[in-house]
């Protein structure tokens, strides 16, 4: 009687190690980012795997928190960003699978047209490297300026070899750029702060990047777990049938699946 009780708590002690191995932290920007992972968390909860979901505001701190190990993965970047956030902070961050591409937009509350952009206009654009060159780039695409090197993807308004409407370049933290809107004549958003501040890229975008976009978010680990079970099983829920769905039908194009 002894023998089978003690079985059976060994037994439990078991399932509850191997349940507690399988909980993995993820920080995550609130949209789309966090919306796709409480999409697929009850899913993955029944294969064994719990996400413990912290949202963040900045694109900073969520590759700090796994760096130091203080999370196990982030869901909120692409992979120009990581490479220069690893190179700028001596951090070997990897990528673990690509999900979607959200679209870089021109927004703005004073025009309705880049045609009508006069000179002297203020443009505000992000302050990290990486999105402030794709910044650049989608400006100099619709033809506003041209870069030194057409094609340099952390680009910076130092870069610009031809400014005929002399723009006036103000770089800024990304997440406070919808909130400048009415102080600017143009600003240059992502789509998750897009979204999250009721902008709606594909109608509201003066210009918008096309689905040919090289800036694919991605799941994010440190090199030790990239191959766990549980990171493995969280790669392949983000790349199911079910959230390709889910992005298609929830975000009508402003969100695209990268798979």
């Amino acid at each position: 009687m002894k023998l089978t009780r003690l079985i059976t708590l060994l037994a439990a002690f078991t399932a509850f190690s191997v349940q507690a191995a399988d909980r993995l932290s993820v920080a995550a920007t609130a949209v789309p980012h966090a919306e796709i992972l409480e999409f697929i968390k009850p899913g993955l909860a029944e294969k064994g795997v719990e996400l413990d979901i912290k949202v963040f505001t900045d694109y900073v701190q969520p590759n700090v928190q796994v760096a130091q190990g203080r999370m196990d993965a982030n869901f909120f970047q692409h992979l120009p960003y990581l490479q220069s956030f690893n190179e700028g902070r001596g951090t070997e961050l990897v990528s673990v699978v690509g999900v979607h591409v959200e679209p870089f937009g021109a927004y703005s509350s004073k025009i309705e047209s880049l045609e009508a952009l006069e000179e002297g206009a203020t443009v505000a654009i992000p302050n990290d490297p990486t999105n402030g060159g794709r910044a650049l780039l989608l400006l100099q695409k619709a033809g506003l300026i041209t870069l030194k090197d057409g094609s340099k993807i952390t680009a910076t308004p130092r870069d610009i070899a031809s400014n005929p409407r002399e723009l006036e370049f103000y770089e800024l933290e990304a997440a406070t750029l919808p909130r400048v809107l009415n102080q600017v004549e143009l600003a240059m958003i992502n789509t998750n702060y897009a979204l999250e501040a009721g902008l709606n890229p594909t109608e509201d975008a003066l210009i918008l990047e096309g689905s040919e976009s090289p800036y694919v978010n991605i799941l994010v680990s440190r090199p030790e777990n990239k191959d766990s079970d549980a990171m493995q099983a969280l790669a392949a829920a983000l790349t199911s049938e079910a959230v390709r769905n889910f992005i298609l039908e929830k975000y009508e194009g402003a969100v695209v699946p990268a798979f």
